[in-house]
């Protein structure tokens, strides 16, 4: 049976077409068996406490991940790759993932140690050392019972001092507005006194300025 050049033409395509599908589905195998599930746990090293919150990177790339409050942590790598490990107040760590691993899922315990060391408390005291504080102890003057102290805290001009700093209080808010009220309601529907042309508040003006009551404190 001869074939035409057409059906040679269309026999050649399909067989170039299966086989780049063929080569194309080996190699999307191939690149699906390099990938691996890697997961572990962080832990300090001195009393293998995980490590919540704990930065991990594939190196050379922008691929990573953080550890939870428990620190764990699971990303997808590649064999072969290496894992960074970032935490802060520790020691930077690194794991190469073995490039011959045959499974799909690999996991480890990282270890990261310490890289502070922590300084004994220090205590400041106001003297420069505790015979000078025993000094200070035995001369301090507390003649002053608790009666006289308080009496002392209520001084006349002490209190007026701190009165000018305080605003009025809630009762002190409500009696001024509703006294404004009152006075509002009080000359409804007509104008209220100008005690400028006041004859009674002009004499009072008069005899406080003679008593020097006007004079600035």
């Amino acid at each position: 049976m001869k074939l035409s050049v057409k059906s040679i033409a269309t026999l050649l395509f399909v067989l170039v077409f299966c086989t780049l599908n063929s080569q194309t589905a080996t190699s999307n195998k191939k690149d699906l068996k390099k990938l691996v599930q890697f997961s572990g746990v962080v832990v300090e090293s001195d009393s293998l406490r995980p490590l919540p919150f704990t930065s991990i990177i594939v190196k050379g790339t922008t691929h990573g991940t953080i550890s939870d409050f428990y620190g764990f942590f699971t990303l997808v790598a590649s064999p072969g790759d290496e894992i960074e490990f970032f935490s802060v107040a520790y020691k930077d760590g690194i794991y190469k993932i073995p490039d011959t691993l045959s499974s799909a899922h690999y996991s480890i315990i990282q270890v990261l140690r310490k890289d502070t060391v922590e300084l004994p408390t220090a205590t400041i005291y106001a003297w420069p050392s505790r015979d000078e504080f025993k000094k200070a102890f035995l001369k301090l003057d507390v003649a002053h019972n608790d009666y006289d102290r308080a009496q002392k805290n209520l001084e006349e001009a002490e209190m007026r001092e701190l009165a000018k700093g305080i605003s009025m209080d809630a009762q002190g808010n409500y009696s001024y507005a509703m006294q404004r009220q009152y006075t509002k309601l009080y000359y409804a529907g007509q104008y209220p006194p100008n005690n400028l042309l006041n004859p009674v508040a002009w004499a009072k003006f008069i005899k406080s300025w003679k008593e020097g009551k006007l004079k600035r404190k």
